[in-house]
Parts: structure tokens; C-alpha cells; sequence
């Protein structure tokens, strides 16, 4: 049984009507596919002027004809409740609702509706399957976060079972933990690993030290597939020595869909399908292909929550070789996460901070930006902008959260300020660690 195709459907996401439409847009002809991407352009705003309130408060003057006069839509647009920015006749029932991890510091709930939605898992499948894996059928050995509460982890584990994957907490970094994963990859035929990146490199380094081979540990491994963090030549070179298997390289963002998806000809493939992906300068201008600048996108299929020209945060470049139908990401800057070594040597991945912080990211739009910073082994500030003044009550929640995810006997310090210092790329980084330790 297709269990996660049949999720997805239990859920009312049309997933057949997606793939129907995904094939049809990859048969297109070079010259059919810019028709097409016009009017999807077209379209989706048309759309939005007219079903959404919120989009139309953002607008002043579009020309039709000049895809420039378009605003440009930033993360701090998005900072109020969920509501207010649904177009007519969608509410938060009835569609796709998550919340941005708040890597960039912009932190925020968005909405898809359910054949965007359904886009999305058509999209992610097709690429997967470039490589000979199936959702449905493929053992996916999964290194992501988990949730520490009773409900939580259980309910995590649960649908785990059901969508063919275990998961290996990215909490505990230790060589304790790295010999308890491997016992799983004995016993378990894994055909592919998926997760973060930094968790997976320091997975990589503790078998280089072990001098283990992975793929001989697990023959049925097929490929590593890693994501939301960047991934570097060199740790490449070493997860591809360390395991065996293809290195593929994923760049997504929570609210769009699959951004690039390495393809096996070792090019980074963008999403033309669902999205419409820009590199601009600091002026708004769209820059040439082989020109560095901020990724700008727009999500052709949403149409429950604008995202029309949107600055995701991150800078890149588009390679000379891209094509309209088929857009090469050359260079990607940002999305690196450090890793955090604790005062009894324990080590956790950045992105455990995407838990920790989901008690301070609401729906109200309080919390504007916020970042964390390790001064030392046993010290971390967390530095927030907000319209109200953090409470005891939050301050001890969030502490609390800490220790529990981390270890106990950590200094938390709070520190609200008008402002947070920001890198020359115009984006906040979540989490850096100023303590200098051999990983």
C-alpha cells in the first residue's frame, strides 16, 4: 500500500492532479514553457489583487507590461496573525498551515492552499525520483529534530513508521549516540539517508574517525540527500568517502516549495515548475545570469497567502548555462548553522534551535526577529526585537526548553533590543556559537 501517497489524499491534497499538471509543464516546449510562465505570473497576481485584502494593501502600482513594477514582498510583510492575509474565501481549516523554521531570525505562520500544497509533494517525489527513490517504498534513515514531550516524540515516531523512515535525533552529536545510529544501520535496510546538513557531516566525521564505510555497513544505501543548511565542498568530499553513496544537494524553503534539487548531471536544478525564481540587486533590478544577488520568488500556485516577489533572505547566483525552462542555482550564500558544544562536550546541531524557539514564534506577530548566540560552552543570549518586553513566565519557558533539549546548569540571557545587527547580505542568522572547539 502507498501509505504516503494515500496521507496526503486522506488529507484532501489532490496529489494526482498535481502530477498531471507537473507532467504537463515538463512536456512543454521551450517557447510554450515561457507562455506558460507569463501567464502563470500574470495570473497569480490577478488573482490576489482581486481575492486578497492584505496583498492589496502592499500594491500601489503594477504595469502589466513591466514585471519590475511588481513590490517586492519581504518576511517582516508577513508578521501578523494569519488571518489578515488569507485571500477570500480560505480560512486556516481549510488549507496547508506551518510556520517558518525562523532560521533567518524572521520568524512567521504561513498558508498553502491544498493543490499548491499537493504541487509541493509532486515536485519533491519527481526530483527523489531521479535517483531511484519512492516515499512509498524507499527506507529513509532520517536525521531531524524530534520532539522531547511525551506526545511529541511518540506521535513523531508513529508517523515515522507509517512514511518509511527512522529518525535519528540531531539533539545528541555524541560518538555515544553516533554508535547507537549505527547499530540501526546494521540491522536496518536503509535506502537513503535525508536531513541536516551539519548533523549528517558530523555523522561523516565520527565514522572517519571509527575509519568505518557506511555503504558496507548498509549495502542497500542508494544516496544522502541533505538540506536546510549549506553544504560545502569539503564536507561533501567527506560524507561521499565517509558513506559511499551519492551527496545530493537540497535547497527548499518552508513556505514555497523545493527550491533546487541537485540533478544527477551534479547541477543544481531550480523549481521552474511551481516557482518563479529571480536574482536581484540592492536596487530591485534583476541581474544577469553569472551575477551574484538576493534570491527573489514568487510562488506560481499559492493562492490562499501571496508570495509574489519574495525576498527569501538568502543571496546566490544562477548559472550562464540556465535556461527559462531550466534554471541552474550556480552559488548559494547563507543557511550555514554551527554546531553548539555544550559544557559536558555534548554536541547539537544549530538547527535543534528551530524546537527551542517555536515557543517564542506566534501567531501575534510579538516576536519579530531574533537570534542566538553561544558567548561560551555554557552561556547563550537570545536577542529579540518585540513589541512587548519577553515575560518571566516566557523567559522561564524558553530557559526550561533549553535545558531540556540541551543540558541543565546553562546560563540564558535576554536581551531585547530596537534592532539586531544584521550581515552584509541583509539577513539574520539564527545561531552562532563564538566558542572555538575541534569538531
Amino acid at each position: 500500500m502507498n501509505v504516503f501517497d494515500f496521507s496526503l489524499r486522506l488529507n484532501g491534497f489532490p496529489l494526482e492532479k498535481a502530477r498531471e499538471e507537473l507532467i504537463a509543464i515538463q512536456k512543454k516546449t521551450d517557447s510554450d514553457f515561457e507562455t506558460f510562465l507569463f501567464q502563470k505570473k500574470k495570473s497569480i497576481i490577478n488573482y490576489h489583487l482581486n481575492h486578497n485584502n492584505y496583498y492589496n494593501s502592499l500594491v500601489k502600482h503594477i504595469n502589466f507590461n513591466d514585471w519590475n513594477s511588481v513590490p517586492i514582498m519581504t518576511k517582516k510583510d508577513l508578521q501578523l496573525p494569519l488571518n489578515e492575509r488569507l485571500s477570500k474565501g480560505f480560512s486556516s481549516k481549510k488549507v496547508y498551515v506551518n510556520k517558518t523554521s525562523g532560521s533567518s531570525g524572521d520568524p512567521f505562520v504561513f498558508a498553502k492552499d491544498k493543490f499548491s500544497h499537493a504541487m509541493t509533494w509532486a515536485v519533491i517525489q519527481n526530483r527523489f525520483g531521479w535517483y531511484g527513490l519512492d516515499f512509498n517504498t524507499s527506507m529513509q534513515a532520517r536525521f531531524y529534530g524530534i520532539p522531547l514531550d511525551k506526545k511529541g516524540y511518540y506521535k513523531e515516531r508513529f508517523k515515522d513508521s507509517l512514511s518509511k523512515r527512522f529518525r535519528f535525533s540531531v539533539f545528541d552529536l555524541s560518538d555515544v549516540a553516533f554508535e547507537q545510529h549505527l547499530k540501526k544501520f546494521e540491522t536496518r535496510a536503509f535506502d537513503y539517508i535525508n536531513g541536516y546538513t551539519s548533523a549528517i557531516v558530523q555523522f561523516a566525521k565520527f565514522l572517519e574517525r571509527k575509519q568505518l564505510h557506511l555503504k558496507t555497513i548498509c549495502p542497500t544505501l542508494k544516496a544522502c540527500v541533505v538540506t536546510s543548511e549549506m553544504l560545502f565542498d569539503k564536507d561533501k568530499t567527506l560524507m561521499e568517502a565517509s558513506f559511499g553513496i551519492p551527496i545530493i544537494n537540497e535547497y527548499g524553503a518552508s513556505e514555497l516549495d523545493l527550491i533546487a534539487f541537485q540533478n544527477p548531471n551534479n547541477d543544481w536544478q531550480v523549481n521552474s515548475e511551481t516557482l518563479y525564481v529571480e536574482i536581484l540587486d540592492k536596487d530591485n533590478k534583476p541581474l544577469p545570469y553569472g551575477k551574484e544577488g538576493r534570491i527573489v520568488i514568487t510562488s506560481l500556485y499559492n493562492k490562499a497567502h501571496p508570495f509574489i516577489r519574495y525576498d527569501i533572505g538568502d543571496i546566490g547566483i544562477l548559472s550562464k548555462s540556465s535556461t527559462l525552462k531550466v534554471p541552474v542555482l550556480e552559488k548559494l550564500v547563507g543557511r550555514t548553522n554551527d554546531i553548539a558544544i555544550l559544557p559536558s562536550g555534548k554536541k547539537a546541531a544549530g538547527l535543534t534551535f528551530y524546537y527551542i524557539t517555536k515557543s517564542i514564534i506566534e501567531d501575534d506577530g510579538n516576536v519579530k526577529e531574533f537570534i542566538i548566540e553561544q558567548l561560551e560552552k555554557h552561556c547563550f543570549k537570545v536577542s529579540y526585537v518585540c513589541a512587548e518586553t519577553l515575560s518571566e513566565e516566557k523567559i522561564k519557558i524558553i530557559t526550561q526548553e533549553m535545558e531540556h533539549y540541551l543540558e541543565s546548569g546553562l546560563t540564558i540571557l535576554f536581551e531585547r533590543q530596537d534592532q539586531l545587527k544584521r550581515s552584509k547580505s541583509g539577513k539574520l542568522k539564527q545561531f552562532t556559537s563564538h566558542v572555538t572547539d575541534e569538531l
